[in-house]
């Protein structure tokens, strides 16, 4: 059969990457398609020959909608990345009935519902693999391979960098702001490092695995999201003191009461094995009915993990080129018209436990206020600690660990706590979950 004729667009980071292995890969990649698979067109403003391999093959312009328009081509992988033009690009491809590969998980987590229907029309595909946890091949395993499942829930380190930073506050006892400065010093943090830091990267990928694991459509605007920026060193200490570690996580679960989507700072057991996924790893746990826990571990990011899954899911579009429409696996892991709408839960209705940590005067009386402003509110302790306090100092750290409450019960005995005049500043509260069933 005649070699399938992909365009690239974008030559950055993981459009190199991706390049690099479709050329170093070719023969082997061929005998798993069943054709060859030749990039011959690319675009890009700007980019390093010098890092490229097969380069002298590719014809490169910087007009991405030129390489779009081609009707030579088969295939457009979409690395740009963000919203605009990459919608714009991914839609005129579809138009013009080609198959989509993208890493993009911005676009798929705000566009996917209109992107898909209009591949759906068109009988193409729009593969996505690369969009979440890089290397990792999630989305195939949530979709395929946990097929005859009912998932339970789903958690996962989905962010690289708010996962060194967490991990070197930990090891190394440092602060928040001195470890970001070192993640953008090693490039695992852009210069504006608030995607990553306050969790919306971690909530466009959240998203994704939500709407494939329930079978609803894409809800990027009801995912909570809270960042890692208030952590404090002493926090990571108490939680070790509790037997946790604290890791920022994206957590979706099936409940009565609908599905939860958040994204946050979550304590786990350190035994459990994703609570050791250290550094710039990310890792995901999935819980289905039948299979149980299963746990996904590899590189999150970087130019040929996430190129990886970009050329498996070009292999698997070239598969699609012979095969029916009705034939394929679905975007979304169920069938077009059986997705269902399924409320998405306010933070404020999510149950679960919490780490609480506040400044106390560290005199008699002050513990048991506290305590009973608590039980008011329906609230039981499971365990307490009042530190010793700093020389000279008459306020201590008073931390607990509650156990199962809804959040908004949690709210209102906070609003109270923190009315006392034996209680300084804000309480800390960080959401506890156990990941064992």
């Amino acid at each position: 059969m005649n070699p399938v004729k992909v365009g690239l667009l974008g030559l950055g980071t993981v459009g190199g990457g991706t390049l690099n292995v479709l050329t170093r890969n070719a023969d082997e990649i061929a005998r798993r398609a069943g054709r060859g698979i030749h990039i011959t067109h690319a675009a890009a403003k700007q980019y390093d020959p010098s890092k490229l391999i097969g380069l002298e093959n590719v014809e490169v312009t910087d007009d991405a909608f030129a390489v779009v328009d081609n009707p030579e081509l088969d295939i457009i992988i979409e690395l740009i990345g963000g919203y605009t033009p990459a919608r714009e690009l991914v839609m005129r491809a579809i138009e013009n009935g080609k198959h989509v590969v993208t890493a993009n998980k911005a676009l798929i987590a705000m566009h996917g519902n209109e992107i898909f229907d209009a591949a759906q029309q068109k009988g193409v595909v729009v593969a996505f693999e690369a969009a979440v946890a890089g290397g990792i091949p999630i989305i195939k395993a949530v979709r395929e391979g946990l097929a005859a499942n009912h998932i339970e829930w789903i958690a996962g380190i989905i962010n690289g960098t708010g996962n060194f930073i967490l991990t070197e506050m930990r090891d190394k006892g440092r602060e928040f702001t001195d470890v970001l400065k070192e993640a953008q010093a090693l490039g695992y943090a852009e210069a504006d490092p608030t995607f990553d830091v306050e969790g919306i990267d971690a909530a466009h990928k959240l998203t994704i695995l939500g709407s494939i694991a329930f079978g609803i459509p894409l809800q990027f605007e009801k995912t909570y999201t809270e960042g890692i920026t208030k952590i404090e060193p002493q926090d990571v200490e108490y939680a070790d003191q509790f037997g946790y570690r604290i890791k920022h996580l994206g957590i979706t679960r099936k409940t009565e009461a609908g599905i939860e989507m958040r994204v946050h700072p979550t304590m786990i057991p350190r035994r459990r094995l994703i609570a050791n996924v250290d550094g710039v790893m990310n890792a995901v746990l999935v819980k289905g009915d039948a299979v149980g826990p299963t746990l996904y571990y590899g590189a999150g990011a970087g130019s040929e993990p996430t190129a990886s899954a970009v050329v498996a899911d070009v292999v698997d579009a070239v598969r699609m080129l012979t095969t029916d429409p009705e034939n394929r696996v679905p975007h979304l892991a169920f069938q077009p018209g059986k997705l269902v709408d399924l409320a998405i839960l306010p933070i404020e209705e999510v149950e679960t436990t919490f780490y609480l940590r506040m400044q106390v005067v560290d005199k008699p009386g002050v513990v048991a206020r506290i305590a009973s402003i608590l039980a008011e509110s329906h609230i039981s302790i499971e365990a307490i600690q009042q530190k010793e306090p700093n020389e000279g100092d008459n306020t201590v750290p008073l931390v607990m660990l509650t156990q199962k409450v809804i959040e908004k019960q949690l709210d209102k005995a906070i609003a109270e706590i923190e009315q006392l005049e034996t209680v300084f500043g804000q309480v800390m509260r960080i959401r506890v979950e156990r990941l064992d069933g």
